[in-house]
């Protein structure tokens, strides 16, 4: 792919990729209709995927779209799906199960690889086994390309600006409420599983998984939240992303106390539409804060609904590997492979956006 980059093609008009087809797997989930919605948005063809062939066939019948359903045990079927494709949007968890074969299936079809895990170690192993391989072949991967993980990378890389180097990262979530949906508490019990119940954190430049009891601390949200307790260490995609390209040792991660337990209550309800858009009530505060030495950088983002904002965040990154505006090629995060602070601007839609230098 092309490096360099270019002015935003304007997160709210067609794209210079327009009329290409954009497979997108488990596009019968929450998220998955919100991305299909969206690369329409954009000019782009959604073909239809994932494993349920009578979700399928509902959403195909109900917006005239392809469907081609596919497994991931089948190798054939992903590859049927992903014929005359020119990227493909992974949004189907637990992505500890479908990460690695829709990449394998992107290879072999020559085609960008995005998705939108939220699980450290599903991200950890797309780093793991593929950054050879995807490089090898000319071909983006870019894991994690959604709120947590991706919007995360982006503000810190855009708040480092010409710094090389840094001690610290905190990322805070400050969210009104968090209703999660069935594949995020899917994915949340593998998740769990792969790591026997442990907690984990990056620090001294490593992940460390551990047994400590997780703090609860006052973060100062600039307005108009304002300062709410968080739970330190709750840690999120971030602490994959971020350190994959960025020299910072020590990389927290903290929400809001309201919303963590909205995610541990097992009777909050999966998120409800309030408006056209089919986006919940739900608002976002990210403030992220990098450190070196005695001085200090902030970049924070503001918006409605994390699971809605993650569609013009994976759709977005398709459309700028497609019209060569990346700055690297095989495996990387959304702050390495694209210009972050470009990029940001171009969710002015959907995101307010302030840096602090």
């Amino acid at each position: 792919m092309a490096s360099g980059t270019s002015e935003a093609s304007g997160a709210s008009g067609a794209s210079g990729a327009s009329g290409l087809k954009v497979a997108v797997f488990g596009a019968y989930g929450h998220t998955g209709r919100f991305v299909a919605a969206r690369l329409r948005e954009r000019g782009f063809v959604p073909v239809l995927s994932g494993r349920d062939a009578g979700r399928l066939e509902t959403m195909a019948s109900e917006s005239g779209l392809e469907a081609r359903p596919a497994s991931v045990d089948d190798p054939a079927s992903l590859d049927r799906a992903l014929a005359g494709t020119a990227a493909v949007i992974n949004c189907a968890g637990p992505f500890a199960s479908t990460a690695a074969p829709v990449i394998e299936a992107a290879l072999r079809a020559g085609i960008p690889y995005v998705d939108v895990a939220a699980e450290i170690e599903a991200n950890a192993d797309t780093f793991a086994h593929f950054t050879d391989r995807a490089r090898a072949a000319g071909v983006a991967v870019v894991p994690a390309m959604a709120f947590y993980g991706g919007l995360g990378d982006l503000l810190a890389t855009a708040a480092m600006g010409d710094w090389s180097a840094a001690d610290e990262a905190h990322v805070a979530y400050g969210l009104s409420s968090w209703h999660p949906t069935p594949g995020t508490r899917a994915s949340g019990v593998v998740s769990g599983e792969r790591r026997a119940g442990r907690r984990v954190r990056h620090t001294n430049g490593r992940l460390e998984y551990h047994d400590d009891a997780l703090p609860t601390l006052e973060w100062p949200f600039p307005d108009p939240m304002g300062p709410r307790a968080v739970i330190g260490e709750f840690t999120m995609a971030d602490v994959v992303t971020i350190p994959s390209h960025l020299p910072i040792p020590e990389v927290r991660t903290y929400m809001t106390v309201e919303a963590a337990r909205d995610l541990s209550d097992p009777d909050t309800p999966a998120p409800a539409p309030v408006d056209e858009r089919g986006r919940s009530a739900q608002t976002f505060l990210v403030d992220v804060v990098v450190r070196s030495g005695d001085a200090e950088r902030r970049a924070v983002a503001s918006g409605r609904d994390i699971y809605a904002v993650t569609a013009p965040l994976a759709v977005e990154a398709v459309d700028r590997i497609l019209t060569g505006r990346t700055r690297t090629v095989g495996v990387a995060s959304a702050g390495e492979i694209f210009d972050a602070a470009d990029f940001l601007r171009a969710l002015s839609p959907y995101i307010s956006l302030e840096l602090r230098p």
